[in-house]
């Protein structure tokens, strides 16, 4: 079965492991699931009557696990370069962080930027936290600029808790690392040497199959 390996970046602490949990089971996650370094999912969908399986894998954002997650590239479709809206310093580490490690060891590959919390942007407590700190949450016209600035493909944002907006993060997913052609542009793979992950790095993985199928919709324009 053909296979779109998609690889969730983001700083700790944004609520990449909820949105997840959330698109894969279909519910906000209402229990805190074991600390995991390392969140694999596999979820089947279909584009036309093909069976195709969307590999998700997100990493824990500290630095203490930068090797780890860099063992997570080779052969990575697509890239989901995560913050949190009402995480500031999140937004910021896309340009120092994030984007810079990936085109320093995946330059080609396809990546997203994606906000996420969006729930939570009109929550009294956050505003007041956000305020003492003469700080604001990040807006949709802020996360489009940062888009275009470190030429993502494109800015999408959701709420794990609400799921407004999850679908189309993975759709816009698929659809990226696809190309538009109906198969995987291989060459735009992350090519950094392939490793055996957890024979190198000690890891705890949480894997859940679905068993229902996602269908991806395209629309013509």
């Amino acid at each position: 079965m053909p296979k779109v390996k998609c690889v969730v970046l983001g700083d700790g602490f944004v609520g990449k492991t909820c949105m997840l949990m959330s698109y894969t089971v279909n519910q906000f996650p209402v229990t805190r699931s074991k600390p995991a370094t390392l969140h694999s999912y596999q979820v089947p969908f279909t584009i036309g009557d093909d069976p195709w399986t969307l590999q998700l894998i997100s990493i824990v954002g500290q630095h203490d696990f930068d090797r780890l997650r860099r063992l997570t590239y080779p052969e990575t479709d697509v890239f989901l370069v995560c913050f949190s809206v009402v995480n500031p310093d999140s937004f910021q580490n896309v340009r120092k962080l994030w984007v810079p490690e990936l085109r320093q060891h995946c330059p080609g590959t396809p990546f997203l930027l994606v906000g996420t919390q969006i729930d939570r942007r009109q929550e009294i407590g956050v505003l007041k936290r956000l305020a003492r700190l003469r700080l604001k949450p990040v807006t949709r016209r802020q996360g489009v600029g940062m888009a275009r600035e470190v030429r993502a493909l494109g800015y999408v944002e959701c709420s794990a808790l609400t799921q407004r907006g999850l679908q189309d993060v993975f759709d816009r997913a698929i659809l990226a690392a696809l190309d538009g052609t109906g198969e995987v542009d291989g060459g735009n793979k992350c090519r950094i040497c392939s490793v055996m992950l957890c024979n190198s790095y000690p890891c705890y993985t949480e894997c859940i199959d679905m068993s229902n199928q996602r269908v991806l919709l395209t629309s013509q324009r």
